[in-house]
């Protein structure tokens, strides 16, 4: 497997949630990157990281944020000749039922499902071309404070936020009134996710048709809860990396190996 899955994480039992009882709802988020030293030292930096090794191997690493696992991060990227780039893991109940319905409905499978004892993950895209995985068994120890310790929500720019939404939905059983699925609602020209009430995900149709600019390609944008925006901005700077676009509520940066990442007011969550 390309990213560090939940099942790496080497948490406790202690509350756990399984994806049979939480369903379609992201779960995750990990980071491919090449260099390991150089990509913990600028998100601990940016966003106050620590780290800890895994049973997965020296390349990878789980991201702290207040001693709650918030990410894994994989550097391969050099060595198994991928992207650079973050990239949200859905939770679903069946890794190869979910798989066959993204490939039905002509998205493809780069990796998996492969088994990561206590569950199981794969590594998709789907049909624009936007890389998404999905993650069957327990989730991270304590859910809910994953939830809010890091990751404010993640967005799909795409190029037709409905079209997008149909897919998704039924590839992770959005709305599918079965107790532990996510809501989908219509938002003007946006789609939005909510689970247990709390907005996890959006959809939009950003990006512009056969853009020439690989920055509006489909993809799906990792945003973080920070205290200060222009304090992360400054530090990205400082430490090799760059500022996209900034306001006073969010910046998008980019890392030293050029993988995108927003950070978000913590007012504005």
């Amino acid at each position: 497997m390309n990213h560090d899955t939940p099942a790496g994480i080497g948490t406790r039992k202690k509350h756990v949630v399984s994806t049979r009882s939480v369903f379609g709802v992201p779960c995750w988020v990990s980071l491919t990157s090449r260099d390991l030293e150089a990509t913990q030292e600028f998100y601990g930096a940016v966003l106050g990281w620590r780290w800890r090794g895994v049973k997965l191997g020296d390349h990878f690493r789980i991201a702290l944020a207040d001693g709650v696992p918030v990410a894994g991060i994989a550097a391969v990227a050099s060595m198994w000749q991928m992207a650079v780039a973050w990239t949200p893991y859905f939770a679903v109940p069946d890794a190869d039922e979910a798989v066959s319905r993204a490939r039905e409905r002509g998205g493809t499978a780069a990796v998996g499902p492969l088994s990561f004892p206590p569950g199981r993950a794969a590594l998709l895209a789907d049909r624009d071309g936007a890389t998404f995985g999905i993650w069957q068994g327990d989730l991270v120890a304590n859910w809910e404070a994953w939830r809010r310790a890091a990751p404010t929500f993640i967005r799909l720019h795409t190029r037709n936020a409905f079209d997008s939404a149909i897919f998704y939905g039924e590839v992770l059983e959005w709305a599918s009134q079965r107790p532990g699925c996510c809501e989908v609602e219509y938002e003007g020209g946006e789609v939005v996710l909510r689970s247990r009430g709390d907005i996890v995900a959006r959809i939009d149709s950003g990006a512009v048709e056969a853009a020439p600019d690989p920055s509006v390609r489909p993809h799906w944008q990792v945003h973080f809860a920070v205290a200060d925006v222009a304090d992360c901005a400054r530090a990205a700077e400082k430490h090799g990396g760059s500022v996209l676009r900034e306001n006073d509520t969010e910046a998008i940066l980019r890392d030293i190996d050029g993988a995108q990442f927003t950070v978000t007011s913590r007012r504005e969550r």
